[in-house]
């Protein structure tokens, strides 16, 4: 690591600096991946503060600057990646509600509305004011930090330790697919879950 790379990464106004001097460059460059600019702006937010708290583990050349080019691109495909894999369960999941209307109609909705009420009572109190100011609020990771006066990525952290825990509560409820999408689009209203009961 260069001396300039060492300074940026241990001086917190270099840093700064270096993260307002980029911030707009590394916005626009995951827009053109996005096309929503606060999904672009979640994104740069989020490598800026992983490369701050990494920074001491780092391995980097002469220039942080490619090395954040590079986070930001992951990143967005990532998400990308996410989103796509998203779809196609959604996609999938209907058509099974599609071929399954007799079996739906067995469901104990209640029971499984209160199962996913507890789950979420169970959670500490900090990840559960995060998972409902995520998922029933439709605040953005970067809102939620500002709110709580946290980082991004503690915000992330707690909703993937909330995920996985739901994941847990639910297994025997629904098949791991349906969970990974009804957890992934948790609404206003728990009803909005997938109707379809593990085999």
């Amino acid at each position: 690591m260069s001396n300039s790379t060492s300074n940026i990464l241990n001086d917190k106004s270099l840093f700064e600096s270096f993260f307002k001097d980029q911030y707009g460059s590394l916005c626009r460059f995951a827009y053109g991946f996005l096309k929503d600019n606060d999904d672009a702006e979640e994104i740069v937010q989020g490598c800026f503060v992983k490369l701050w708290e990494d920074r001491k583990t780092l391995v980097i050349g002469n220039n942080p600057k490619p090395y954040l080019f590079s986070m930001v691109r992951n990143s967005c495909l990532n998400q990308i990646k996410h989103i796509s894999v998203r779809e196609d369960f959604k996609a999938h999941n209907e058509r099974e509600i599609i071929a399954s209307e007799a079996m739906e109609e067995e469901i104990d909705t209640h029971s499984l509305q209160e199962k996913v009420s507890e789950a979420i009572q169970k959670m500490p109190p900090q990840r559960k004011r995060i998972f409902e100011m995520s998922r029933f609020d439709g605040l953005k990771y970067k809102e939620i930090a500002a709110h709580l006066n946290i980082s991004v990525k503690t915000v992330e952290n707690h909703m993937g330790s909330a995920m996985k825990s739901l994941r847990v509560d639910l297994k025997d409820y629904l098949h791991l697919a349906i969970v990974v999408y009804f957890i992934d689009g948790l609404g206003d209203f728990v009803f909005s879950i997938v109707l379809t009961v593990a085999s």
